[in-house]
């Protein structure tokens, strides 16, 4: 369990926090691509880390974030005319390129005055289907991240993000939790046995054994962990592993091995959830795969929209409440469905906004099948108390282009560590079995 001052260190993130001051030392997707389809197109509000934003393409096609309050007299540049490489300010004109030059003042005739000022504007980039920002430090500004799938065309990618309503971890907890996979999502992959998707063929072992066996290392990146499961394989049996890594601060690289989450603080209490498939060899993005795969999960937009995980309703009569069960459909449930709940997207929302928009921890009767969830703990602090310190938080420097997650199987009692060989592994595993030994 954590105290309600580590708590609060791990979750909130605004400025002169500790885990806000972590994340701003790192690249961080605002938003996708496509949220800016055209050049000179409206501008868009971006929260991230509790600060808001005003993001633009211009003539040109590049991506401008700004303060969203206009540097003259404060209104919001979402007013803004997107116009002739740059946004112009509605209230006096005042006009702004994408690095935050100011461009014209027309109610100042002193073309010296305008020389003299900058709007503040953040170093964007934009690859993989999604643009980043930095907005830390200009002098501590790191290498962008070489994630291995930021170089594939859109048609070999599929991204896309739900809006949830609470704080990051609790949002990224799940995809740390492979016991939960048997229990809260086992209707959902009960269903698809007969699918073609690959998500569904890898996952379906998992509705027989709610109890894996958790091996979990700590990585200069932050850790990676494998579940276990043994299988029947004819008349022996084999180890399945499926190995999930945890990139500090708020990234994982899912046992899939081809599916990447990014869990993005719009403030304390929403959160952006970006899932990232791709396939280098295969056109994933393209229709029909697209919308089949994402409508398995309950990511497409109809979906999304029906339980309020979209920035148009996450705040709407949509959205899940104690009110509505969190969109729980009692009579699903009654029938036999066992969550009585959407999908896999909508199953995993609800467990994370019930608990609350920042979830007390004081009182967790945590067990060994939440081991990486207390490494993720202990990671997170890490980073917080390196930023406070001056010291590059842990992830930082991470070579992202050689973690993956994998999945496999083995001879029992043989090593899943050669699914991951490149990661660097900075102690010996600790397993559940020990940990129950231990508690015991």
């Amino acid at each position: 369990m954590l105290t309600k001052a580590e708590n609060y260190t791990m979750c909130r993130v605004g400025p002169g926090t500790p885990m806000g001051t972590a994340m701003r030392r790192f690249w961080l997707p605002a938003m996708q691509s496509s949220d800016l389809p055209d050049r000179d197109s409206n501008p868009r509000h971006v929260e991230l880390l509790g600060q808001h934003f005003v993001a633009f393409r211009d003539s040109n096609g590049q991506v401008g974030i700004l303060d969203e309050a206009c540097c003259h007299r404060g209104a919001s540049l979402l007013l803004g005319r997107v116009e002739d490489c740059g946004i112009r300010c509605p209230y006096h004109g005042w006009k702004f390129a994408v690095d935050g030059t100011v461009m014209e003042t027309p109610n100042v005739a002193d073309e010296r005055f305008r020389a003299r000022l900058k709007a503040n504007a953040y170093p964007v980039r934009e690859a993989g289907g999604l643009v980043w920002v930095y907005l830390g430090a200009p002098n501590e500004q790191p290498a962008f991240p070489e994630w291995p799938w930021l170089r594939l065309p859109d048609e070999h990618r599929i991204n896309v993000y739900a809006v949830e309503a609470c704080n990051y971890v609790q949002v990224m907890e799940g995809t740390l939790d492979s016991s939960h996979l048997s229990v809260l999502h086992r209707g959902q992959i009960a269903a698809g046995g007969g699918s073609d998707l690959k998500f569904a063929k890898v996952t379906n072992h998992m509705q027989f054994d709610a109890a894996p066996r958790l091996e979990v290392e700590d990585t200069d990146f932050g850790f990676h962990y494998a579940a276990l499961r043994n299988i029947q394989d004819g008349d022996a049996y084999r180890t399945k592993a499926m190995i999930a890594a945890f990139i500090a601060p708020c990234f994982v690289a899912n046992p899939h091995s081809d599916l990447w989450f990014a869990f993005v603080p719009a403030n304390d209490e929403l959160t952006v959830f970006y899932h990232v498939w791709w396939n280098p060899d295969k056109r994933i993005g393209e229709e029909p795969h697209r919308s089949k795969q994402l409508k398995f999960v309950g990511l497409d937009k109809e979906s999304l929209e029906m339980h309020g995980l979209t920035w148009e309703t996450y705040d709407g009569p949509n959205r899940m409440t104690r009110a509505n069960y969190f969109k729980k459909d009692l009579a699903a449930a009654r029938r036999g469905h066992f969550s009585g709940l959407h999908s896999f997207t909508q199953e995993d929302a609800a467990v994370s906004i019930s608990s609350g928009p920042i979830r007390d921890r004081a009182h967790e009767k945590l067990s060994t099948a939440d081991a990486a969830i207390t490494r993720m703990y202990r990671c997170l602090l890490t980073c917080a108390k390196q930023a406070t310190q001056g010291i590059a938080p842990l992830g930082l420097n991470a070579d992202t282009a050689r973690i993956n997650g994998a999945h496999g199987t083995v001879p029992v009692g043989a090593s899943w560590r050669t699914f991951v060989p490149h990661h660097v592994v900075v102690n010996a595993a600790s397993r559940s079995d020990d940990l129950e030994q231990r508690s015991a």
